[in-house]
């Protein structure tokens, strides 16, 4: 399928892709008939670039797709997939290829040491042909004593990494820890903050019975001193009933009894 049909933006992306994948082979070939190792390194930098290129092309690629994904067929959608993992995997395999070179390039430089181009290889191995076995013997361990020394600061360095990224796990262990207990707390708070306001509520309820009580009581108690007063102050007054108790004294009435003798 065209990709012109498709989307002309994303044509053209794949074509910068194509164009960079094609120089970066023709560069390996290239890299391989390179015997001097200051070039090889060059030659290595600038493929280096052309695969940042390229990796930043392939985003520029995806990111069209997903822009297109409403709007195309699954069959379009599929084949723009298997194009763009196509891009990658063979990228992929330039990656590989680069960091085997990389890796070549210090063995040379450890064991080799300068270039014949820079005039100083030939003049090594004429003081290495003139060097005995044992000069030899304790250059070779001398060079392994570097290396190990090398190596040794190298567990040091990741030991330290190590050991400020347990620090720091332990820090933010504490701190999520101490966030956790405040959470509770203030859930804590707030249930009686809660809990509170429902007894003040449930308080004003009774204070406001005992106050319609108390003023019943006072308006009973005004009545019956009212009823007593008139009472006293006019006793002949019938209109109010007498209460129960606080009627005038009744005259006594003596009864003779005639018996019958």
């Amino acid at each position: 399928m065209d990709l012109e049909s498709v989307n002309p933006e994303l044509a053209e992306i794949d074509g910068q892709i194509g164009d960079i994948l094609r120089a970066l082979q023709n560069g390996f070939q290239k890299l391989d008939k390179i015997k001097d190792a200051n070039r090889r390194s060059r030659q290595l930098e600038e493929l280096t670039d052309k695969m940042r290129d390229c990796k930043r092309l392939i985003k520029d690629f995806e990111r069209v797709v997903k822009d297109m994904a409403g709007s195309t067929d699954p069959e379009t959608a599929r084949m723009l997939h298997d194009r763009k993992q196509s891009m990658i995997k063979e990228l992929n395999s330039y990656v590989a290829l680069k960091k085997q070179y990389a890796s070549e390039n210090k063995r040379v430089d450890l064991f080799d040491g300068p270039s014949v181009e820079d005039g100083f290889g030939e003049e090594n191995v004429l003081l290495a042909s003139n060097m005995t076995n044992q000069q030899l013997m304790d250059q070779g361990n001398q060079l392994m004593d570097e290396t190990d020394q090398a190596i040794a600061r190298s567990k040091q360095t990741v030991q330290e990494t190590i050991n400020v990224g347990t620090e720091t796990a332990a820090a933010l262990k504490s701190q999520t820890e101490q966030m956790s207990r405040i959470v509770n707390e203030l859930d804590s708070i707030h249930f009686s903050i809660k809990k509170a306001s429902q007894m003040v509520k449930e308080i004003g309820r009774q204070v406001a019975t005992d106050r319609c009580i108390m003023a019943l009581l006072f308006l009973i108690v005004a009545g019956v001193i009212a009823i007593i007063v008139v009472k006293i102050v006019n006793p002949q007054n019938k209109t109010i009933r007498d209460i129960p108790g606080l009627a005038p004294p009744v005259s006594r009435r003596l009864l003779s009894i005639v018996e019958d003798i």
